[in-house]
């Protein structure tokens, strides 16, 4: 006897509940005509996750209804086949005006045009992007059901990593352990998800299969990378990260224990996931969204130059313009290396002088700032004027306007409100400054896309990172060495340690002080920044929720 299961890693957009339903309807029926019989999709996969107040909408939850009724009318012809579909069940219930939520995180078996079986996550994690206590009830029971002579347990993603939901199925009968998933990427996480699942395998002495989803949803990235574990905890089978696959796991009974085997991809290393991660969440804000194209403004420095690698990995050239826009301060080799970047990846690439527009502001205010002298005031000017520019490019043409900032500048607010931070998506917000070049090294040394090979100039990389908003301006002046900052940055905001700790670590006092301080000051700023590509545990974003009035710091 040998089960054929189908890992539908697929791609789903939030809210596009018929769109979803298509979807699955077609790797089924793909599935079923290389021999599967049971087919799993992701987590919610027929809403999309996450559909955030989405879920608080009545007719919205009606849709996913009619979706999965959809699923099991059109696959009805298809003898012997079970799918399970993720997707939210119930509502909110009235009581003398008081709405009590009965809604589920469920996934439902559909067989021969009907739902044989529904199962409720159990388990609803609340931490880091998580929300689903706003929005779900926990479920109760187990769902064990037959394909094919095998007893099939299903749970639910954090349900897996808890010990009751597991051990319940298999109390039940399960001889393996199917579990849908919608994880969030971040550097380290693949690893920590196998990890997980094989400890769960083991201590229920019966195989894991991990149904994950792929694709960009606003600042979060699913990577896929859906996997098998056998019953002693061993690796069996992957699929690619960052791709939609259809995964096939043969599951054979073997001295009456079920054994799975497949096909295994390659690791490709932290660089190229976190590269994969960068590309997709790009490519699928942008065209999910519906925007034409992107543009940014390529200064010569590090961030823009890999801002730009970015884009025409994820979207091809020709939907990826680059506007260099100097400033009386602009280096002449910061002309010369943005012509030569944007030459080597080909894209539309234009000059427009900023030093007009900054002088007729320097004129207007020079009877309200006499006798004062130049300060950050004038160098913010400048970075304000870019963003005039580049948003009025936007207008006009419709393409998106990429920032490039990274974590560092964005921790420390060394960036400028209504400048650099004007646009709509920060690609690499989530992106310490030390990363940023180690990125730009793999880059250059790696062409995954096929875009080209060494598409930063070497002299980006190897020159003092500077905002050239003044004479000589370096960024160290401003900041402690990267080397430093980010360590500091990864100690005290990614993993709360606090700043007694990390001194004694070894850091000198006043200089994690001031960094604490920056980071608290400038709440307000990132408050009002675009969203941007979460891959670390810890982003500015729904993983940090603090006060922008507030005093403690340490």
């Amino acid at each position: 006897m040998t089960l054929k299961i189908c890992i539908a890693q697929l791609n789903f957009l939030v809210g596009d509940t018929a769109g979803n339903a298509q979807k699955i309807i077609a790797a089924a029926k793909s599935a079923y005509a290389q021999g599967a019989r049971l087919v799993l999709t992701p987590e919610l996969s027929i809403c999309g996750y996450p559909a955030e107040d989405l879920l608080l909408r009545p007719a919205f939850m009606s849709a996913c209804d009619d979706a999965v009724k959809a699923v099991a009318r059109e696959l009805a012809g298809l003898k012997g086949l079970h799918v399970v579909v993720g997707h939210p069940m119930g509502g909110d219930v009235r009581t003398k005006s008081v709405a009590v939520q009965r809604r589920f995180n469920a996934a439902s078996i559909v067989s021969d045009g009907r739902v044989l079986e529904t199962y409720s996550k159990r388990e609803l994690p609340n931490y880091q992007v998580f929300d689903e206590r706003r929005y779900f009830t926990p479920g109760q029971g187990t769902c064990v059901f037959p394909v094919e002579g095998v007893s099939v347990g299903l749970v639910i993603c954090e349900d897996a990593w808890f010990e009751e939901p597991g051990l319940l199925a298999k109390e039940a009968g399960a001889e393996i352990l199917v579990v849908p998933n919608a994880s969030p990427f971040h550097v380290g996480k693949t690893g920590e998800r196998v990890a997980r699942m094989s400890e769960r395998a083991k201590a229920l002495d019966i195989p894991v299969l991990y149904a994950h989803m792929v694709g960009g949803q606003d600042e979060i990235v699913f990577d896929g990378a859906s996997f098998s574990v056998a019953a002693d905890g061993t690796l069996a089978t992957r699929a690619p990260s960052f791709q939609e696959d259809l995964h096939l796991v043969s599951a054979e009974r073997v001295n009456g224990r079920v054994v799975v085997s497949g096909p295994s991809a390659h690791d490709r290393g932290a660089e190229a996931e976190l590269w994969d991660a960068l590309v997709l969440g790009v490519r699928d804000y942008v065209t999910k969204n519906g925007f034409p194209g992107v543009l940014l403004g390529l200064s010569g420095g590090i961030d823009s130059a890999l801002v730009l690698a970015i884009a025409v990995d994820a979207l091809g050239r020709d939907k990826v313009r680059a506007v260099m826009m100097p400033s009386p301060y602009t280096a002449d080799i910061s002309w010369i290396d943005a012509r030569d970047m944007a030459a080597r990846l080909g894209v539309r690439y234009d000059e427009i002088s900023i030093t007009p527009e900054f002088e007729a502001f320097r004129q207007s205010l020079a009877k309200e700032f006499a006798g004062l002298a130049e300060d950050t005031t004038e160098e913010n000017i400048q970075a304000r004027i870019r963003g005039v520019f580049l948003m009025a490019l936007s207008n006009k043409f419709g393409s998106i306007v990429l920032t490039t900032g990274n974590k560092s500048e964005m921790a420390t607010g060394y960036c400028t409100l209504y400048g650099d931070m004007a646009g709509g998506f920060a690609v690499i917000k989530d992106v310490l400054k030390t990363t940023v070049f180690k990125l730009a090294r793999w880059r250059n040394v790696h062409d995954p896309y096929g875009t080209g090979i060494s598409p930063i100039p070497e002299r980006i990389i190897t020159r003092p990172p500077s905002a050239e908003l003044r004479p000589g301006q370096v960024d160290q002046d401003s900041l402690p060495p990267y080397e430093i900052l980010d360590a500091i940055l990864e100690r005290y905001m990614e993993d709360d340690e606090g700043i007694e700790k990390i001194i004694a670590a070894g850091y000198e006092r006043k200089v994690v002080e001031r960094v604490a301080r920056l980071i608290r000051i400038n709440e307000y700023k990132r408050r009002q920044a675009p969203p941007g590509i979460r891959v670390t545990h810890r982003s500015f974003g729904k993983d940090w929720r603090y006060p922008i009035t507030g005093k403690f710091s340490a």
